[in-house]
């Protein structure tokens, strides 16, 4: 059986702050790769602060009241907009989308001092340490990110060549409109919620955008040439448009 296992690559706590006079709980995460805190706000998990890893978590406090006034308008523009699973946790047994089928979350005992997230067969084995209100929703999308880079990847290169295309970069992103995009300098983005999706509409969307390479626009040229390197691409379409609600609904950033 095939495991392939993602390590937490962030330290990940809880923390509390006022934020016009109401006490507001948020999430802290301190990474090796970020170089500037960067603040976050989501209808999933509310109000989180991308740290360096070195940075001084005394210092936060005073960041976050330069900044009260962006977080309390950013977290009233979420609290108008609640996605359907935005007041469901998720829990030992429950199942989320992958590549077009669902995998069962397990709770797994860890014995070792790295929480991690690891996919064997139809489950998804996830460290006792992770299941925490907030943090759970975090681990897996940055295993779902992990997974998307990887596939995709993986699909581009091979489809580039058959295509006899290049492109000079990909990127995995959180678009909140589109499941894919291309540049004019030949750089592709991705939605790292594709991963959800069947790996035939995933070769769609990266097909798509490989074209775009070439022609800039949907002309009748730019549909001959999907056509040719991806037969099914109308049910493919399709079945983003069918399931965008659903798949953008969970763990919705």
């Amino acid at each position: 059986m095939a495991r392939e296992t993602w390590h937490q690559p962030t330290i990940v706590e809880k923390r509390e702050t006022s934020i016009n006079g109401q006490t507001i709980t948020y999430t802290v995460k301190r990474s090796l790769r970020a170089r500037h805190v960067r603040l976050e706000v989501s209808r999933q998990t509310g109000l989180t602060v991308v740290v360096p890893h070195s940075y001084k978590i005394g210092q936060l406090p005073g960041l976050l009241e330069s900044k009260e006034r962006w977080i309390s308008s950013s977290l009233a523009r979420c609290s108008n907009f609640q996605s359907p699973y935005a007041e469901e946790e998720l829990g030992s047994g429950d199942t989320i989308p992958y590549l077009g089928r669902d995998l069962k979350l397990v709770k797994r005992e860890n014995h070792s001092e790295v929480d991690s997230v690891t996919l064997e067969g139809d489950t998804l084995a996830v460290s006792h340490g992770l299941f925490k209100k907030g943090i759970l929703e975090l681990a897996l999308e940055q295993w779902y990110r992990a997974e998307a880079a990887r596939l995709i990847n993986e699909r581009a290169d091979r489809l580039s060549s058959q295509m006899g295309i290049h492109c000079k970069r990909i990127v995995i992103r959180g678009q909140k409109t589109r499941w894919a995009s291309c540049s004019h300098k030949k750089n592709l983005s991705f939605n790292w919620k594709l991963i959800m999706a069947p790996e035939p509409v995933i070769d769609y969307v990266v097909i798509h955008e490989l074209a775009h390479l070439k022609e800039m626009n949907h002309s009748k040229r730019f549909w001959e040439l999907v056509a040719q390197h991806c037969h099914g691409w109308r049910e493919h379409k399709k079945w983003l448009r069918q399931h965008e609600a659903n798949l953008t609904a969970k763990l919705c950033p």
